[in-house]
């Protein structure tokens, strides 16, 4: 059992850098109407208005994508996060809700139209369209990393829960056993209350 937990912990850990790392591989593919030439965009870039060169001795700033910038922070936080789980077993709830939801996060943005996540304005006026935006491969990379550091956070969780449990002294509950005695409880809860009746 504890050879799955640790398993589970440093599968989360590598699944999460892995999202990060992803960040700074294309994201997107910028085609000109009018050249034919194209200008690969990377997560980081996108995330933190980076430079780009649109033709040979030009350079200007992308326009910041404020989606994928929260995405790379949820990420980054994330990432950290799984990596003090180490140190801080606080950690273990927080890791895998914030790669969760960073990977729904990305999800949306990967089965979605380039141009809505994609903001070329500021290179507009070197003949690049909106219509002429494709991802790379980098988007569902990023978003297959966060899904898979996800699960294995939450079973890195379940699993050093259990362990807790029976190494605990006393009578103590896992976590799904918690959840179904809340559930219990607020069942027996409910049976309790008197209704009014319509002519009271």
């Amino acid at each position: 059992m504890k050879v799955i937990n640790k398993s589970t912990q440093i599968i989360e850990i590598i699944a999460s850098v892995a999202a990060l790392v992803l960040f700074f591989m294309t994201f997107a593919t910028v085609s000109s109407t009018t050249t034919g030439e194209t200008i690969s965009l990377t997560g980081s870039q996108m995330a933190w208005k980076g430079d780009v060169e649109v033709a040979e001795g030009v350079t200007t700033e992308l326009a910041r994508s404020t989606d994928v910038w929260f995405c790379f922070i949820l990420t980054l936080i994330g990432a950290l996060f799984s990596a003090l789980t180490f140190k801080f077993k606080g950690m273990r709830y927080a890791a895998p809700a914030f790669s969760l939801f960073a990977g729904i996060y990305m999800l949306v943005i990967a089965c979605s139209n380039p141009t809505k996540f994609v903001d070329i304005h500021t290179i507009d006026n070197y003949g690049f369209t909106w219509g002429s935006i494709t991802y790379g491969f980098a988007v569902w990379g990023v978003t297959i990393a966060l899904i898979v550091a996800a699960v294995f956070g939450i079973a890195h969780l379940l699993v050093s829960d259990k362990i807790e449990v029976k190494e605990g002294k006393g009578k103590r509950y896992t976590i799904p056993q918690r959840v179904v005695r809340f559930f219990k409880d607020y069942k027996s809860e409910v049976k309790k209350i008197v209704w009014p009746s319509a002519k009271s």
